[in-house]
């Protein structure tokens, strides 16, 4: 802390204080923006990341306008901003990843399960057609570019897992090459690709829930029988028949003792391998969700808990990460990554569509829901409820969501390992 060691407190204060400041005012401008709705499609959170972006290459970064606080406010300078960015990056990974592990818990497993062709297949089938897209471009912008293939393939990478609007994917990605030489460029690289791909990952998907019914003349109270026929969602089985111990009102211990746990096994290595902070979490809390209680004590936070916790994180996590990729992204856009990026989009959503229509022989809603699952696409899954008139396509995407998250963290990293 070379700011307190020099005795000039009152710059370290400021420093503070304009950091929060800016993150206050990118949730609200973020929000706004999310709210912006267009023949019924909208950002929903994603516009804190657009506005983060947008933020972080702003001149009001130039230290020629703001002298020596903004010496110490310089995203591509200094380490002050970047640490502090840093911490609101992974506080808000583990509050969203932790969360998402939760909730999806008490259905995950018994899902698996029962579903495996239709679901996790499903799941499977648009990662990996997703990967192949990622793996295809990668060669491709080597020779076009003459790149070295470890900044195409973090460019690229990012631009997947904006493609597939995965936060987790994107953090693993950036955990990835954190640890290489060059490792501050590789992550900007990979921020920068998430941020161009994202837009169109987000509207992409839910254009495609919204025109496929329409292209299809399908008959909506029909679709929504044979939706309900179909649901064979699995439940938690609590065992225990005794009076069950809450450790706090709201579930906060036991959240936290996931969140423990899970970053310490995502921080075990196998070789160049690892879960990361994302997988580690997302595997301990789908654990502890789906036990529900361990003996007579209670180990699921309430449902009110996890869904603030879920949406804080992520917001958290969009502005970490989006302000130290805002300040580079100008220098790394190129046009052609936003072709890739709607390549990516768009390849394995349609593969998905078709495998579940014409090899699962899956219903409309129930091959949509495992579609906005399979692409982790939760803005895509709300306009799919509306469209659909029914919640209960919410199972489907609960089924496939979890296995496409795992996935694609596996996928990211398996890329940047084949391509360093």
């Amino acid at each position: 802390m070379e700011l307190i060691q020099s005795g000039d407190f009152s710059i370290a204060i400021t420093a503070i204080t304009f950091f929060m400041f800016s993150a206050f005012i990118i949730t609200a401008l973020g929000y706004l923006l999310g709210r912006v709705t267009i023949k019924g499609v909208s950002l929903g959170t994603a516009g804190v990341f657009i506005v983060a972006l947008l933020y972080g290459g702003l001149t009001v970064f130039d230290s020629s306008l703001y002298g020596n606080l903004a010496d110490n406010l310089v995203i591509g300078e200094t380490t002050y901003v970047k640490n502090a960015l840093k911490i609101v990056e992974n506080l808000g990974l583990i509050l969203f990843v932790t969360s998402v592990g939760f909730i999806a818990g008490p259905n995950f497993f018994g899902n698996f399960k029962k579903n495996f062709k239709s679901y996790v297949l499903l799941a499977l089938v648009v990662i990996i057609s997703g990967g192949l897209s990622c793996a295809a471009c990668i060669g491709i912008d080597k020779a076009v570019s003459g790149d070295p293939v470890e900044n195409s393939a973090s460019m690229l990478v990012g631009l997947m897992s904006g493609s597939l609007t995965s936060t987790p994917a994107f953090s693993a990605a950036k955990a990835t090459v954190a640890s290489r030489e060059n490792g501050e460029m590789l992550e900007d690289l990979v921020t920068v690709g998430h941020g161009i791909a994202y837009l169109f990952g987000v509207i992409g998907v839910v254009l495609f829930v919204q025109l496929v019914p329409k292209f299809m003349k399908a008959d909506m109270a029909e679709e929504r029988k044979a939706l309900i026929a179909a649901d064979t969602s699995g439940s938690k089985k609590n065992k225990y028949s005794g009076k069950i111990i809450e450790m706090d009102e709201f579930g906060f211990m036991p959240f936290s003792l996931a969140a423990v746990i899970g970053v310490f096994i995502g921080s075990i290595k196998f070789g160049n391998f690892s879960l990361t902070t994302t997988g580690g979490c997302l595997l301990v809390s789908l654990i502890f969700g789906h036990f529900g209680n361990f003996g007579a004590v209670s180990v699921a936070p309430k449902e009110s808990t996890l869904k603030v916790f879920r949406e804080f994180g992520l917001m958290l996590f969009l502005i970490g990460a989006g302000v130290a990729g805002g300040a580079s992204f100008a220098e790394h856009f190129k046009g052609i990554y936003f072709l890739y990026g709607v390549i990516m989009t768009l390849v394995p959503m349609f593969i998905g569509f078709f495998f579940a229509k014409y090899v699962l022989k899956l219903s409309l809603l129930n091959n949509l829901g495992s579609i906005t699952g399979g692409m982790t696409s939760t803005p895509a899954l709300g306009t799919l409820i509306s469209t659909a008139g029914t919640e209960d396509v919410a199972s489907a995407y609960a089924a496939t969501y979890p296995v496409a998250l795992i996935a694609v963290v596996v996928v990211s990293q398996l890329l940047l390992i084949i391509f360093q």
